[in-house]
């Protein structure tokens, strides 16, 4: 019974993996990994443009260069509650969190070194409990340029 289980899955994720890749139809171009991971464990909240929800859920548009200019911001991005305990596993979020700075989030500034498996690994390891006043933190100096 565990081989025909583990036979499902494997053919499941095949079947999700061909679905995200192939053609949209009507000339619509097939959503990439990093575009199909956010669409996935994402856009439920952020929604599809990236623009949340007021009061609630936080506007990725054009808003993330300024945590990109510091150490401490490009932290805070991995470290949220929402991104440090995603589904994802830390390759596939440093691809979204790549994906997020260039374009949904405005790009990065001069500098900012992408993030990899290993540090999305390090950083979401300590998720922030104080998130308000961490991102207050993040954002000091980030208008130095």
């Amino acid at each position: 019974m565990a081989r025909r289980s583990r036979r499902v899955a494997a053919g499941a994720l095949a079947l999700v993996g061909a679905v995200a890749h192939a053609d949209g139809g009507a000339g619509e171009p097939a959503l990439d990994g990093a575009r199909y991971l956010y669409v996935l464990r994402c856009q439920g909240c952020h929604g599809p443009d990236g623009a949340g929800m007021p009061g609630g859920v936080p506007d990725l548009r054009g808003a993330l260069t300024p945590f990109t200019r510091t150490q401490a911001g490009r932290a805070y991005l991995a470290r949220v509650p929402g991104v440090a305990q995603s589904p994802l596993d830390d390759a596939e979020l440093a691809v979204v969190l790549n994906w997020l700075v260039d374009g949904i989030g405005g790009g990065a500034a001069p500098g900012f070194v992408a993030y990899d498996a290993a540090s999305v690994g390090r950083l979401r390891a300590r998720p922030l409990v104080g998130v308000a006043a961490a991102r207050r933190a993040a954002l000091a100096g980030a208008d130095a340029d």
